[in-house]
């Protein structure tokens, strides 16, 4: 099977790589070529490593028997069945449900996403549904303990006992309630719950925001700001508790089985503690950490959002693929109204047949 890895985003490399690793690590037969959209990503990461272009001519030559999507839109004259799986799980936001077209399967993350992706495959009777989890879970399995000596150095020096990550999204609409007053909540965090508190801010954040928490943290053993080319990932991985607003990192953090606690969050369903003011902090933490009902709100996340942390959602995503191929063929491209055509050329350029 000859496989495309669509990234129209830089956020796409580390929800595809998982599959280009397991085809690798397990050599499988499968050829592998990564599309890179040039104007949106700067640096590849694994440049040297990988197949990979930035011409979309390339790409349709390429003739790829599957294209694997974590973004809303593929041209739809690529050959090949076109696979959407998702960039997240930010079930709040309303475009997350929104059918474009572009796709002949939906390869889900958990019972919740499946029931609503199959009432709308019902809904439009052209896309098909599988349950098979997000792909960037089995980096996080196999990666779950790779952190650990780095944690615990961290702990040692600066003598405290638990990490404490603040991962705020971007927009000042949804970070005006947490930013620019957190300063305070997290020392007090910091000395009164024995924490080293980690700030990872998204890259898009107000430079005068980032100047001054990172003036702020000099010096300091207890509170540590992370540079935004890090991955915030690991910092996931290392720390006990999260807070944040109305970031998509909560979701990755709850199917971790870890308490989140959320400044003035927009989301509608909330399934871990929410405070309108950065004042309730450390009586949110408290309750987060010891509330039974918290608890079971957070592994009902687990279950209903994804419950496929084994480390084999690549190898179903590659067999369902190879199911649907054996079943319809390889398309030859996807039918389109002229309004999707359109933004498929204007978004990606045209090719030669």
């Amino acid at each position: 099977m000859k496989i495309l890895l669509f990234c129209e985003n830089k956020y796409a490399i580390d929800i595809l790589n998982p599959i280009q690793e397991h085809v690798t690590t397990n050599k499988l037969p499968h050829k592998v070529l990564w599309y890179i959209h040039e104007k949106k990503i700067d640096t590849f990461a694994y440049a040297d490593k990988v197949s990979w272009t930035t011409s979309m001519q390339e790409a349709y030559d390429f003739a790829p028997d599957a294209i694997f999507v974590p973004g809303n839109i593929v041209p739809y004259y690529l050959p090949g069945v076109k696979i959407q799986v998702f960039h997240g799980y930010a079930a709040e936001k309303k475009d997350h449900w929104v059918i474009r077209r572009y796709f002949d399967t939906y390869f889900t993350q958990g019972p919740y996403f499946t029931s609503h992706f199959e009432a709308l495959s019902k809904k439009y009777g052209d896309f098909e549904v599988v349950e098979t989890g997000w792909p960037k879970q089995d980096w996080i399995k196999q990666n779950l303990h790779r952190y650990d000596d780095e944690k615990a150095a961290l702990l040692r020096t600066s003598g405290k006992k638990t990490v404490i990550l603040y991962a705020p999204t971007f927009s000042p609409k949804l970070t005006s309630l947490s930013l620019p007053d957190m300063k305070h909540e997290l020392e007090r965090l910091a000395k009164e719950r024995d924490a080293v508190v980690v700030m990872k801010f998204h890259p898009l954040t107000r430079q005068e925001w980032v100047d001054e928490y990172k003036t702020w943290a000099e010096g300091r053993s207890d509170i540590l700001y992370i540079d935004k080319g890090e991955n915030v990932t690991k910092y996931q991985l290392m720390s006990d508790v999260l807070i944040s607003d109305t970031s998509s990192t909560i979701y990755e953090f709850l199917l971790l089985s870890r308490p989140v606690i959320t400044v003035g969050t927009l989301s509608k369903d909330i399934y871990w503690e929410n405070i309108p003011t950065p004042e309730m902090l450390l009586a949110a933490y408290d309750h987060a950490l010891t509330d039974p009902e918290a608890i079971a709100r957070r592994q009902w996340i687990v279950d209903n959002y994804d419950p496929y942390l084994d480390g084999h959602v690549c190898e179903r995503m590659l067999n369902a693929a190879a199911d649907y191929i054996s079943r319809h063929g390889v398309p030859r491209q996807r039918s389109l109204n002229l309004w999707r055509k359109y933004t498929s050329i204007k978004t990606f350029g045209r090719i030669k047949r």
